[in-house]
């Protein structure tokens, strides 16, 4: 610790007077209390007990200290990393004399499981290094000779099998995991974990640093990690380990770090205040301890910045003993004690006897009771924190009134399965129909102030600049986009984004003249059906208003049967294609998709399926445990055709992060529909623009589109979406813009459309969300394409779009005459239609013969 900036006597009176009283801390403030000892430490204490103390009582659970009865469960000591205070982490060779394999066998992990559920353990505790397959081929090796393609492949495949076997609830430590590892593990665990430690950089950037060498020590990769478990909705535990070279500025801003987390998802279920403590053999092995009065202070501080809802734990059998002194700090759990495995991090610290924990605690006024590896208040919420195949194992061990571990449960395995078919059909199934003669019953779900994340804190996270009107020479941007579109430089790119008036209009006759020298003078359309199979999910999009929990007034699922039903229907009015596209529903198997696809084709084999978005292509691999190669490989077996390049808003996460609590991230959208286009899947491509974006990010997203479509090729189109403001959650929060002016529009398009020329060449436009005119404006500003007739459409207008939910054929033609311009019909991807496919549309007009029935 630096000793040269000792507060004074003053600022630690002043620190513990606003503390005492209540007043928010701010990091200053934080780091003079971290200094606190003697009668200041005491003083500081009392008032941090005092905030907890006010917490268990709003919580329901006053006097209550918890722990978790737990296994150790240490799945591999193999890691990429190099932290040189770590005993855990071994090497191979190491592993080898002692007779151990790379990894723990299956056998063994279920023999500790097994025990440990025989002494009525509820929680195993999956602890293994960082990646070891990207260091080690000796633990490549093993996990291609066993079946995995990595590590999480294995851990989640163990979760499954303890969960099936020993009733005992996986609690999952892998270090840094990325947004899509969490998908894959969120469903076969009840809570997962990794240590913050530190925010100082420069203790992983610097040679000597205790994490220099180790990549997934750097902080600003960890708060990533916090930062996705909190979008996927996962119950995670973080915290600090004090005393390793940090400053105490340094602490106080981890500890706020973790409060901007926590805040902003509610996801951080425990914090763990961690001492450090020298071991031998280890670079670090000269070190001093952390003192106990360094610990204390700690504690307090972080009671006082986490607040009176946060649960603060500290190991008890890293304090010599001192509990009572930590229970006055401020702490109300004691963490994971197990009766059977020593701490595998700490084998030379044993976990002290529960009774002797009892006894501590109720010799400073608390009683001891056990909890589960997830928390009581994410128990009692269940979803979305709790998957569906997770939910029903922690209901069979957790008491439904407090959430705490039931002491008369009985241990003891149950089935974890996918469901194997679609949810039942239910709800109001008729909504693509009376959207537009009833609407939506109100203008918004009923969890709005939770499924979305803080909003108070996501306004000040969108408190993106205003863009400032660029200044650029707009004659020379003109001239060289009039010239070769390619070579637009950013900033030009830029002042033409922000043009106007006859500046404006300039660029849109340059953008129709590209437009008109790249694909002519059709406007194309295609007769198609929208089929939103259902609109249950859980993500938390924040610019959507589609999305309904099950218990909604509007929610609806479809059956396979009337899925096909649709589809059948859409063909014998003419359409060549149905759009599919729902939901990411808790219920819904990893395998639904394929039955989907099947169904439509074995009922219309010739119809194009156009379906599934990026978003539902990593649901539906992350369900099954596929690689997203191998999933789209399978849909593409099952009948699917093309994707929609939907899910991709703005592919800046910047932006991402704002519009949505869950969605994958914008290099997750990339993965996906490169590895599409790879398989022979092609795409379309989408923007939605006019909420907290600004020109920079159309800029990035465009360019970004140009560079994919340069390697694979794959995509048929990009369609601009405006964004549809009106019941837009982010909206309503007072966050987003009321979308795109009309000056936007036309901007986005004609930009679109030199942009991405001459590698995108179909450029459409959105008559849902624009109108009949509108449209035709955008087809006199670069666009040539209209895209579908629809038959129904049910995302924009439950978002607010007061344009209806479908187009007749002439509808389409009419839009084109008005811009005066031919039209023609195509195929998804931009070919000719069969004579027999034209006649029948014309026949019917696109118009469906009648509705659906409500039920099958």
């Amino acid at each position: 610790m630096d000793a040269t900036n000792t507060p004074t006597a003053n600022a630690m009176r002043r620190a513990l007077r606003r503390a005492w009283d209540g007043v928010a801390l701010d990091a200053a403030e934080a780091a003079v209390l971290l200094q606190a000892r003697g009668a200041d430490l005491l003083d500081l204490c009392a008032s941090a007990a005092r905030v907890r103390d006010a917490g268990l009582e709003a919580a329901g659970r006053p006097g209550v200290i918890t722990y978790s009865k737990s296994v150790f469960i240490p799945l591999t000591r193999l890691c990429r990393d190099k932290c040189h205070y770590c005993t855990f982490v071994t090497v191979p060779g190491k592993l080898r004399r002692a007779g151990h394999g790379m990894f723990m066998s299956p056998d063994e992990v279920l023999e500790v499981a097994r025990r440990g559920a025989e002494l009525c353990c509820k929680e195993a505790l999956i602890t293994l290094g960082d990646k070891p397959e990207d260091r080690w081929p000796e633990a490549r090796e093993w996990l291609d000779a066993h079946g995995y393609d990595d590590t999480i492949a294995y851990v989640r495949a163990m979760s499954i099998r303890i969960l099936e076997e020993t009733g005992l609830l996986p609690h999952l430590n892998p270090g840094v995991l990325s947004w899509t590892d969490f998908q894959r593990l969120k469903p076969v665990s009840a809570s997962m974990g990794m240590m913050l430690e530190t925010t100082a950089t420069r203790l992983w950037s610097e040679p000597g640093g205790p994490h220099h060498g180790s990549p997934d020590k750097e902080p600003a990769v960890r708060l990533r990690v916090l930062e996705d478990a909190g979008r996927s909705s996962v119950p995670f535990t973080s915290g600090l380990l004090i005393g390793i070279g940090e400053t105490y500025e340094e602490r106080a801003e981890s500890l706020f770090a973790l409060r901007r987390v926590s805040r902003a998802y509610h996801g951080i279920q425990e914090l763990i205040l961690q001492n450090f403590r020298a071991k031998p053999d280890t670079a670090m092995r000269g070190m001093p301890d952390a003192e106990l009065d360094e610990l204390v202070a700690t504690v307090a501080v972080a009671r006082h910045i986490m607040g009176p809802s946060a649960c603060l734990q500290a190991p008890p059998n890293l304090v010599d003993g001192e509990y009572r002194r930590l229970i006055g700090a401020g702490i109300d759990d004691w963490g994971g004690v197990s009766p059977l495995t020593p701490d595998h991090v700490n084998p030379e610290r044993p976990w002290p006897q529960i009774d002797r924990l009892a006894e501590e605690s109720a010799a400073a006024g608390f009683e001891l009771r056990e909890r589960l590896a997830v928390y009581p208040e994410y128990v009692r919420h269940g979803e979305p924190w709790l998957d569906p195949r997770v939910l029903p194992h922690v209901r069979a061990l957790s008491d439904p009134e407090t959430g705490l571990a039931r002491p008369d449960a009985v241990v003891q395995g149950h089935p974890w399965q996918e469901p194997e078919d679609l949810p039942a059909s239910y709800g109001r199934t008729d909504l693509h129909a009376t959207i537009d003669t009833e609407g939506r019953t109100g203008d918004r779900r009923a969890d709005f102030e939770d499924v979305y994340g803080d909003w108070e804190v996501l306004r000040e996270q969108a408190s993106l600049p205003v863009p400032e009107r660029l200044t650029g020479d707009v004659r020379e941007a003109l001239a060289v986009a009039a010239d070769d579109p390619a070579r637009l430089t950013d900033d030009q790119a830029l002042t033409l984004f922000h043009a106007d008036g006859p500046a404006l209009d300039a660029l849109c006759r340059i953008a129709d003249d590209v437009r008109r020298s790249a694909v002519g003078d059709d406007v194309t359309y295609c007769v198609t059906r929208n089929i939103n199979f259902t609109n249950v999910c859980y993500t938390g999009c924040r610019f959507c208003a589609f999305a309904q929990r099950r218990t909604d007034a509007d929610a609806y699922t479809l059956s396979l049967a009337q899925v096909a039903d649709r589809a059948e229907q859409a063909w014998e009015v003419g359409a060549t294609e149905v759009c599919m596209q729902g939901g990411i529903h808790p219920d819904l198997p990893g395998t639904a998709y394929f039955d989907i696809a099947r169904a439509v084709k074995k009922r219309v084999p010739g119809i194009h399926v156009h379906a599934f978005s990026p978003m539902e292509v990593v649901n539906g691999a992350t369900r099954t445990g596929l690689s997203i190669r191998d999933w789209l490989q399978q849909a593409k077996e099952s009948g699917l055709d093309t994707i929609p390049g939907t899910a991709a808003e703005i592919l800046d996460d910047e932006v991402r992060w704002v519009l949505t609590k869950g969605k994958l991230p914008a290099a997750t959208w990339v993965e996906v529909v490169t590895t599409a286009h790879e398989l022979g899947i092609r795409s379309s491509s989408t923007m939605m623009y006019g909420h907290v974006d600004t020109p920079r990010h159309w800029l990035g997203h465009l360019r970004l589109l140009a560079e994919i479509q340069q390697r694979t090729g794959g995509f048929t189109e990009f369609v601009t979406l405006p964004f549809i403001h009106t019941n837009a959650p982010v909206y309503l929060a007072g966050i987003a813009r009321p979308g795109p002016t009309a000056r936007d529009n036309r901007a986005v398009v004609a930009m679109a459309r030199l942009l991405l020329h001459p590698h995108i060449p179909n450029i459409q436009t959105s008559w849902v969300k624009l109108g009949a005119e509108g449209a035709a404006e955008m087809l006199r500003s670069g666009a040539n394409d209209l895209g579908g007739t629809l038959m129904e459409e049910t995302i924009s207008r439950m978002a607010g779009s007061a344009y209806g939910s479908y187009k007749s054929v002439r509808d389409l033609r009419a839009i084109a005459e008005a811009a005066g311009r031919p039209h023609r019909q195509r195929t998804t991807t931009y070919g000719e239609v069969p004579a027999e496919r034209q006649a029948a549309a014309l026949a019917s007009d696109g118009h469906l013969p009648e509705l659906l029935p409500v039920l099958d």
